[in-house]
């Protein structure tokens, strides 16, 4: 166990998360070294930093990882401004809840209608597994639907407040086909144009394939 944020910032595998995806994971990290730990990186951290139940997971992302995510980013909203859906992109905050022993930092996450405290959805670019599953985050943080880019397609996930019992193995999601946030979003012509490796070609393609975009050119 590590009894000082001293010892967690100096442990040698920390130091050397410079690796790809490397991770690090240590387990009866209080609260109150959570927080001091989130200071101690600051707001410019490479790292991205989970806490549930004690368990304290530092992953540095790699630059595959960050492509990824950055794509998904630019497709959701090119397509929530051309549908005119009203929404706030979050970006990567850090969203905490002390009382229910749990904080994270998605990849990308966003408000669909008025801009809440806790975000609508939230999508996570996971390339390789860690010990803390990430549904069981957003359930503690109230997050209505979580979409995992999982070996190189996306699992989307409801929330399921009304009937948790029946989705116990999920944390109380349903996985889902189409968003129920995003209904009109085409999902398999999203994965296809991720993987499309110029950024113009990609929109351009996401475009095309959703034909009720509108022109923003003639507004």
């Amino acid at each position: 166990m590590i009894n000082s944020l001293q010892e967690l910032i100096n442990e040698p595998e920390l130091t050397q998360i410079d690796d790809p995806e490397e991770r690090f994971t240590t387990s009866e990290v209080s609260w109150n070294q959570y927080e001091a730990l989130l200071v101690k990186l600051g707001d410019n951290s490479s790292y991205r930093i989970t806490y549930l139940d004690g368990v304290l997971e530092i992953v540095s992302p790699s630059f595959r990882h960050e492509k990824l995510k950055k794509r998904l980013a630019t497709l959701i909203e090119f397509y929530l401004i051309n549908k005119r859906i009203k929404h706030t992109p979050m970006g990567s905050p850090r969203v905490k809840k002390q009382f229910k022993k749990v904080g994270a930092e998605p990849d990308e996450c966003y408000c669909i209608g008025e801009e809440k405290d806790i975000p609508d959805l939230a999508v996570e670019v996971i390339l390789t597994s860690g010990s803390i599953d990430k549904l069981d985050i957003y359930r503690r943080l109230g997050v209505t639907e979580v979409w995992l880019w999982k070996t190189n397609r996306l699992k989307l996930y409801h929330l399921r407040e009304e009937t948790p019992s029946v989705f116990e193995e999920t944390y109380g999601y349903e996985q889902i086909v189409t968003s129920e946030l995003l209904p009109g979003l085409d999902i398999a012509l999203l994965e296809q144009c991720v993987f499309i490796s110029d950024q113009i070609e990609a929109i351009d393609a996401f475009k095309q394939g959703n034909t009720d975009f509108t022109d923003l050119e003639e507004g």
